[in-house]
């Protein structure tokens, strides 16, 4: 004969898998509604998203309220984006997503120059520099020289590659933060015949990412910090070759380890050298007894389609 505590201990399974039926069910219904796609890739994209989406509800039971402030974070994301500032960009770049997203389409390959996270202040359209000349254009800061070459996997020397180049000031902020129509510290170059190049930069130094939005809450309220490892970015180009979008970090630097949206790569790491004032600059410019730095960063790309 069956005792009351066991008729409720099988009633309280069969209410659990009468539940766990109906919230399938819900899940089965939207990869349903998704047969006649007529997109192969976006039928697959989305199937597997509405699976971990449904799933991620149901693992956490998330509550209604959460739900709500949830969409109140997402309104708040899009209503603080505008066409300086990506808070969209930035809340992938905090929950590793942007890195995840460079690490699954730049695959390694030979000794090919490591990509890592594009960030939010790319800006299309960035002044042209010489061979030797200056990104900064008066923004703030220590000078730095950058020289390298770019070379492809076999070592040949890629001539007339493109290279754009953009940084913070030692202020932490890139030009486009200021709300004005300036240009500064950012630029593209080509690379000799040689496969050389060389510019004046600003030695790059640790700077929060814009947190007074939605993101800025989210990394406060998980114990997190919104400050980025001391970097340099670089978008390197040439036909036949992948495209590389990267940063170089400073050796040394304490927030190596803790970079807020997990661009850090050891290959990345360079030494920076100090210089005194007093000391000759590559190029003979006179810096007006100001100390400077130096950096070498030779790239590799890959071929296109790897």
């Amino acid at each position: 004969m069956t005792s009351d505590h066991e008729s409720s201990q099988s009633d309280a399974v069969a209410v659990a898998a009468e539940q766990q039926a109906r919230e399938a069910d819900i899940t089965r219904q939207v990869l349903d509604s998704l047969r006649d796609c007529a997109d192969p890739r976006l039928q697959e994209v989305m199937r597997s998203l509405v699976s971990h989406l449904h799933s991620f509800v149901r693992d956490v039971r998330l509550t209604e309220e959460e739900w709500s402030r949830g969409i109140e974070f997402l309104t708040r994301a899009g209503h603080i984006t505008d066409e300086r500032r990506q808070e969209f960009i930035l809340l992938s770049d905090v929950l590793g997503a942007s890195m995840q997203t460079v690490a699954v389409n730049n695959q390694a390959y030979a000794d090919a120059t490591e990509a890592t996270v594009f960030g939010p202040f790319f800006v299309e359209n960035s002044p042209e520099i010489a061979a030797g000349e200056d990104i900064s254009f008066g923004a703030d800061g220590e000078p730095c020289w950058v020289e390298g070459t770019v070379t492809d996997t076999t070592g040949r020397p890629v001539p007339g590659a493109r290279i754009e180049v953009w940084e913070a000031d030692e202020d932490g902020f890139y030009d486009t933060q200021y709300g004005d129509d300036r240009i500064a510290a950012r630029a593209h170059l080509f690379t000799d015949a040689d496969g050389t190049y060389s510019f004046w930069g600003l030695t790059p130094t640790p700077y929060p990412i814009p947190h007074d939005g939605p993101v800025g809450n989210l990394l406060a309220a998980t114990g997190r910090s919104p400050m980025r490892a001391s970097h340099l970015h670089f978008m390197v180009g040439a036909p036949g070759l992948r495209t590389l979008v990267t940063h170089i970090f400073v050796k040394g630097d304490e927030l190596l380890d803790k970079d807020a949206v997990f661009g850090v790569k050891e290959s990345l790491v360079k030494d920076f050298l100090r210089q005194p004032g007093d000391g000759a600059t590559p190029d003979g410019r006179d810096l007006g007894g100001r100390s400077w730095s130096r950096v070498r960063f030779d790239i590799v790309l890959a071929p296109d389609g790897t």
